[in-house]
């Protein structure tokens, strides 16, 4: 991949997440400010995966600058796209005159579990894919199993060996076919999506995921040519075409870095104001914190939060959007670790989405775990301690829990921050924070 500031090669742009790096906080600072939320990280790896489908250029605008982006980058280039990245402008050029591979290799999918997104697009187009099993975020066992039923209903034989799924559409081309879904996967959802743009025939998916992000997908793919009515609802029809072409799509912003800044403004007791948001795609995030007695004021594309000297304990149980999100999940355990009373948090997605529990508890959090739910007594301060990021949000909630606390919170293991947060220690800083990496 190219980094440009007028599209000429030059060496390779990157933003590393340091498996040595650390964030030093010295808490108990109201946050205040105004802060620009980047665009989201869950929306550009499916559209990213997406271009393959097509020789022609597309241009993507609006690049959040995160590790997961560019990793997505290194393998379509992998498969055979061309890619430039403008960072000034914050867009990616993307290209694929023609498939040159269809395996996509072990150490760039262990790296990040989207990488199965390619099956999609590599089927759809080439007739065939090769691909690792994911790797990603430790949160739960997360199977491909609801991608590949999807695939197999559109005539594609699968077969497993030696950590590989190989994928080939019988007659070359996938067919169109009614697709059920026994979970509304987002992941399965988007690769089913991209998947059936080029298959012959009709598809529906029943039971899909109904994100912002699949909204976005499938916005993208329709400015492609594709003939998807839908997304958004539980019943996605896409209508296959013989070929798709370039398209220019700008990504959505990020609801999961809004949500985890609103929380941080209610953690504090601060007031922040959050710019570049849709305050539709936060709904859940917004009435929870209301029902903690936390100040929510929402302009069309603007929200702005003031906390309360301590919020009110809540009950959560995370579910498929439009319900309170599994990725917000471990930030409100940790408001909840300072609330007035007991909070129940019980989380229906991932089976092993509390690992941020005992770094919490290692703050005097106290929380009582019982499978999938989480028993919160909330204490009036937590003290700073030294504690490690174990995955992307769990990291997220540390970051938080530091800004809260008493004294000094050094958060170890910050790639994972970094996979989905861009610079988060700047947007914190320019909130009064006293954050720093080393």
């Amino acid at each position: 991949m190219y980094i440009t500031e007028s599209r000429l090669k030059k060496p390779t742009f990157r933003m590393e997440g340091n498996h040595m790096g650390a964030f030093v906080i010295n808490g108990g600072k109201p946050l205040s400010g105004t802060v620009q939320i980047s665009s989201s990280k869950n929306a550009i790896l499916p559209i990213i995966s997406a271009c393959l489908l097509t020789a022609d250029e597309c241009i993507i605008k609006n690049i959040p600058g995160l590790d997961d982006v560019f990793v997505m980058c290194d393998l379509i280039s992998s498969l055979g796209a061309r890619v430039e990245a403008n960072i000034s402008k914050r867009e990616l050029y993307i290209s694929t005159p023609e498939l040159t591979g269809h395996v996509a290799p072990y150490e760039l999918v262990s790296r990040m579990r989207a990488s199965f997104l390619v099956l999609g697009p590599l089927l759809a187009r080439g007739g065939r894919a090769k691909v690792a099993l994911p790797g990603g975020c430790p949160i739960g066992s997360r199977p491909v199993d609801l991608h590949l039923k999807g695939f197999e209903a559109m005539d594609a034989e699968i077969e497993y060996g030696n950590g590989y799924i190989e994928a080939r559409a019988r007659n070359g081309r996938l067919k169109g076919s009614r697709v059920y879904l026994d979970f509304p996967s987002v992941g399965a959802t988007e690769n089913l999506l991209i998947g059936a743009v080029l298959a012959e025939g009709c598809t529906s998916i029943e039971n899909a995921a109904s994100e912002p992000e699949i909204v976005d997908l499938a916005a993208f793919l329709n400015k492609m040519g594709a003939k998807i009515t839908g997304a958004g609802t539980d019943t996605i029809t896409i209508e296959g075409v013989e070929r798709v072409h370039g398209a220019e799509h700008a990504i959505m912003p990020d609801r999961i870095e809004a949500g985890t800044l609103m929380a941080a403004a209610a953690i504090t007791g601060g007031d922040i104001t959050l710019q570049n948001v849709v305050p539709d795609h936060l709904m859940p995030v917004t009435a929870k914190l209301r029902e903690a007695g936390v100040e929510v004021i929402e302009k069309p594309s603007e929200i702005r939060v003031k906390g309360v000297p301590r919020p009110a304990a809540l009950n959560i149980k995370t579910h498929p959007f439009p319900g309170f999100p599994t990725d917000m999940q471990a930030q409100f355990l940790a408001l909840m670790s300072i609330a007035q009373g007991t909070s129940v948090i019980v989380e229906t997605i991932f089976e092993n989405r509390f690992m941020h529990v005992n770094e919490l508890r290692r703050m005097g959090a106290q929380i009582h775990l019982d499978a999938r739910t989480a028993v919160v007594e909330g204490v009036e301060t937590l003290q700073g301690a030294q504690v490690r990021a174990t995955d992307l949000r769990a990291g997220a909630a540390l970051v938080l829990a530091g800004l809260a606390a008493q004294g000094t919170t050094e958060v170890l293991d910050i790639h994972h921050i970094d996979r989905g947060y861009e610079f988060i220690e700047n947007k914190l800083q320019r909130l009064g924070a006293d954050i720093k990496r080393v």
